[in-house]
């Protein structure tokens, strides 16, 4: 039976094509860093859904992420779904965390809790950058496909490994629309 003129033969091969090349994409590995590569400055790019780390004013690596289930606009109290925008430090790492590990952001800063508890709300608070939920990994990249977290800013496993290794606590974050 033939769909839409494919033959069966044709309807395998271009599944077979399909599924290999989401492997490939899911299981990505990068190029390995120089040893010694300390990050200086992380920049979020909401909108384009990448997040850049930087050493000494140079790009070293492009991150693919995903956000919060609401990303539009900032982060404004607890519960909204929003990933934050401004500028904030990575304050700590956190290698106990429900996800791959994890760096947490340091909002909300004293301007968004005045504007939260302003509108008689919580601000809300542990925004990280951290993996897939523990036990997951094996989505790969897949799971950066859709913004699914509370808020946070989502990388793969490898990444996230990665990230934990290269970002120092005190390192600036500049989450941008």
């Amino acid at each position: 039976m033939a769909w839409r003129g494919i033959g069966p033969a044709a309807l395998a091969a271009t599944a077979l094509v399909a599924v290999t090349a989401n492997l490939l994409w899911t299981h990505r590995a990068a190029a390995p860093l120089p040893p010694g590569t300390r990050a200086d400055l992380l920049v979020v790019h909401k909108s384009a859904r990448r997040m850049v780390l930087y050493s000494h004013g140079s790009v070293v690596r492009t991150y693919t992420i995903a956000l919060g289930h609401n990303p539009l606009g900032p982060k404004r109290r607890q519960g909204d779904h929003r990933t934050p925008e401004g500028w904030y430090v990575i304050d700590h790492h956190n290698p106990n965390s429900a996800f791959h590990r994890s760096l947490h952001v340091s909002y909300p800063s004293a301007r968004d809790a005045a504007r939260a508890h302003a509108a008689g709300q919580s601000p809300g608070g542990d925004v990280m950058i951290h993996g897939t939920r523990n036990g997951l990994g094996w989505l790969g990249r897949i799971h950066l496909a859709a913004d699914w977290t509370d808020g946070c800013i989502a990388v793969t496993d490898p990444e996230m490994d990665e990230l934990y290794a290269l970002v120092p606590d005190g390192t600036p974050i500049d989450i941008k629309p």
